[in-house]
């Protein structure tokens, strides 16, 4: 008799039932698309406060994905607590202290120490990279709920009133912004009274260029992208995690519609059929207001629109960078894509895509309504425009100051910061967040402006200055900054991954070795792929070439 082979038993998790039925009663009749995968994930940990793995086994037999394309996204990004089989599951509360320079140097490390104790073993404390919330530094964030000026005491206090959601700001909502002459631009477009060539012709001659860092004059991007072939998409960067950064939020929180009406048009003028918004996870009660502002303009809207996605980051600075966004909207991993092709060419699901960061939309409808002559006759030593400077530090003012393109920090402190903190002498600052070096106060007459700062090694980026005094060190600020690096690096390239870690060891010592962090910088700057790696050591170059007294 003939034996019967047996069947080769299927190899991978097994997928639980009652999992799996949770996970269905979640997703409901959303769409099951691979490009969903983080959204889904975010309904998972909202939840149940962790992803388990019965719940990403379930997840990916629903998705029709395998299993480990699920949980290489979910272990990707800080924001998804992934629990293995029996392992413990995280506290059911989380409160995450950032540790980023604004709010080390306002005593983040001591509140980190002080409060495991103070809210004891049902409460997770964790360190966190920037919040976004600088000028309001040290800031803790209680599930969702930031805590401004954080001390033990207020953190304990919303803890025990179990404040966790994210106070939603005070902002006119559709039917004020209607009233006030909004969407008016918008519906004239639509309606032929305005033409793509003029209103992109109006950007051109306002000298608007991308906010975001890059700094790519606006008028021409829209252009390019105009150019292409269609179908064309847009893509809105609101992830702005560069510490000292908080201008979006800023403008988020105070007018979110001026920001929808320029995104609109900017869309309009390069042909775009469809907008996703990628906002980052820090940012949850701007994410309620425009989940909400966005459902009154859809309802009642002054004009044919465009389909406009909502996309949730997760935590992961790299997504800042125009290519890992678009891999995250995607749904997968915030890896940058290697280039050519740009995202103008071969961007969002393969189509040409117009990517702006939303503060450089923010300026579209006020630029037209007062003319390209306007903005551009703003500006010092020179330069042409405003910009929206997030100053952190050692000031009496913190916060987002609008000043003249090419303004000094000097005259940015005196003018719109009300000088420095008492007690505090100016002893250096970063004139563009985390990436963009630190100069000495000897250099405070440079015009802070696209193109004036590479002379001297650093860079304006985001506009994101923070200022040191003479209680503060630039060798310090400096080993911060790489440490931030090293955390954020998505891990793709090897210059970067090995380069942030290497030179954060050099760094700690009181004495660098400064010939071997020189050379592994250059291997750095040479050889990583994007942004992160190349600029990452910009702060230990500064320190080295301004301040060697600190480091010798």
């Amino acid at each position: 008799m003939r034996r019967m082979r047996a069947r080769p038993t299927l190899k991978g998790r097994s997928v639980d039932a009652k999992a799996l039925a949770e996970v269905q009663a979640l997703l409901g009749t959303a769409p099951r698309r691979r490009d969903l995968l983080i959204e889904h994930l975010h309904r998972i940990q909202d939840r149940y406060r962790q992803l388990s793995a019965a719940h990403l086994a379930a997840l990916a037999q629903e998705m029709r994905l395998s299993q480990t394309e699920v949980y290489e996204v979910a272990t990707f990004y800080h924001h998804f607590d992934v629990v293995k089989e029996g392992a413990p599951a995280p506290a059911a509360l989380t409160v995450r202290v950032c540790d980023s320079l604004a709010c080390e140097l306002a005593g983040a490390k001591s509140l980190l120490e002080k409060l495991p104790q103070i809210l004891g073993t049902g409460v997770r404390v964790v360190a966190a990279p920037c919040v976004g919330r600088c000028e309001s530094a040290p800031c803790a964030v209680v599930h969702q709920n930031a805590v401004l000026h954080a001390t033990a005491t207020k953190v304990k206090a919303a803890v025990a009133a179990k404040a966790t959601r994210c106070a939603e700001p005070a902002y006119p909502d559709y039917a004020k912004y209607r009233k006030a002459g909004g969407y008016r631009l918008l519906a004239d477009c639509l309606a032929g009274k305005r033409t793509r060539d003029e209103i992109t012709q109006i950007m051109e001659h306002s000298g608007l260029r991308g906010l975001g860092g890059a700094g790519f004059p606006a008028g021409r991007k829209w252009r390019i992208v105009a150019a292409a072939s269609a179908p064309r998409l847009m893509a809105v960067n609101i992830d702005e995690g560069e510490p000292g950064t908080f201008k979006d939020r800023w403008y988020l929180e105070r007018d979110p519609h001026r920001f929808l009406e320029g995104m609109l048009v900017a869309a309009w003028c390069a042909g775009v059929g469809e907008i996703y918004i990628y906002l980052r996870d820090e940012y949850a009660g701007c994410r309620a207001v425009l989940a909400r502002e966005l459902a009154e303009l859809q309802a009642a809207a002054p004009c044919a629109l465009p389909p406009i996605h909502l996309r949730r980051g997760a935590g992961a600075y790299i997504c800042g960078e125009e290519s890992a966004m678009i891999e995250s909207i995607e749904g997968k991993r915030g890896m940058p894509r290697l280039r050519p092709p740009y995202v103008a060419e071969v961007g969002l699901f393969g189509y040409p895509t117009l990517e702006h960061n939303m503060e450089t939309v923010h300026w579209v409808r006020e630029i037209v309504e007062r003319g390209a002559a306007w903005f551009a006759s703003h500006g010092r030593n020179g330069r042409k425009g405003l910009r929206s400077f997030s100053v952190s530090g050692r000031v009496k003012k913190p916060g987002v100051h609008v000043a003249p393109a090419g303004i000094t920090v000097k005259q940015l402190i005196d003018e719109h910061c009300g000088g420095m903190l008492e007690g505090h002498e100016f002893y250096a600052y970063l004139p563009g967040g985390a990436s963009g070096g630190i100069l000495p106060a000897a250099k405070a007459d440079i015009p802070l402006d696209f193109d004036t700062l590479q002379p001297h090694g650093c860079f304006i980026g985001s506009a994101a200055v923070v200022i040191l005094s003479q209680h503060d060190t630039a060798a310090a600020a400096a080993r911060n900054l790489m440490r931030f690096f090293r955390e954020e690096s998505c891990g793709q390239c090897t210059p970067c991954r090995v380069g942030t870690a290497k030179a954060l060891d050099l760094m700690q010592a009181q004495r660098w070795n400064q010939p071997l962090l020189q050379e592994l910088s250059q291997a750095m700057m040479d050889a990583s792929i994007c942004g992160l790696g190349q600029a990452a050591p910009n702060p230990a170059l500064s320190v080295m070439r301004y301040f060697p007294d600190e480091v010798a």
